[in-house]
């Protein structure tokens, strides 16, 4: 496949993974909110999780805080990861609240547990693979909505599946990271979520 597997690396881009879980949701679940209520919460996730973050990131790359937004340094992901939480905060604490829609809460409440974790992980010294948090915890997402609305996912899942091992291949392939690297962000990933799917399930 060589470097047409990369592209992997960008589709699935740590800042897109909220609106996958989001359409995922909306697509598949069985959603109780009317179409006006679906696109204000699209426009919301898209304006916290991906334009504001992309705004921090030019900002950062024109004073030298960071190279790339592949953030490959581990010193220049403290602060994107800092603020990346801060929104995700935001997000379950204003917009997407337990009473709204609780299973996108607990998704991104997960998530803001994992980007925490890898932000602890920084400051100890040691990088883990954003994509594989994400792919991941996207993974085991669409796995509990398949469970909790007692519909058949299987063809989605076993893309997504696909999806992690051609994620953590061009992560591999691009010498982003090593392989203990991928085991890591994917723990990061997978815990956070499964550890609240009793809440929700």
């Amino acid at each position: 496949m060589g470097k047409t597997i990369n592209i992997f690396s960008y589709l699935f881009h740590p800042l897109f993974v909220s609106i996958y879980a989001v359409l995922v949701f909306f697509f598949f679940g069985n959603s109780y909110f009317t179409y006006t209520e679906i696109y204000l919460i699209i426009i919301q996730i898209v304006i916290i999780t991906i334009f504001i973050p992309i705004t921090f990131y030019y900002l950062l790359l024109s004073i030298g805080k960071v190279d790339s937004i592949m953030l490959a340094d581990k010193a220049q992901r403290k602060l994107p990861l800092l603020i990346h939480a801060v929104l995700l905060f935001i997000l379950i604490h204003k917009s997407i609240t337990f009473e709204s829609c609780p299973q996108l809460y607990f998704f991104f409440f997960g998530s803001l547990i994992s980007t925490l974790l890898a932000l602890i992980m920084v400051f100890a010294g040691y990088k883990v693979s954003l994509h594989m948090i994400g792919i991941t915890a996207l993974t085991v997402f669409t796995m509990a909505l398949s469970l909790h609305f007692q519909i058949r996912l299987m063809i989605p899942i076993l893309v997504l599946v696909l999806c992690n091992g051609f994620v953590a291949s061009s992560r591999l392939q691009m010498k982003a990271h090593t392989m203990w690297e991928l085991v890591l962000g994917t723990a990061i990933g997978v815990l956070p979520q499964l550890g609240l799917l009793y809440l929700w399930l």
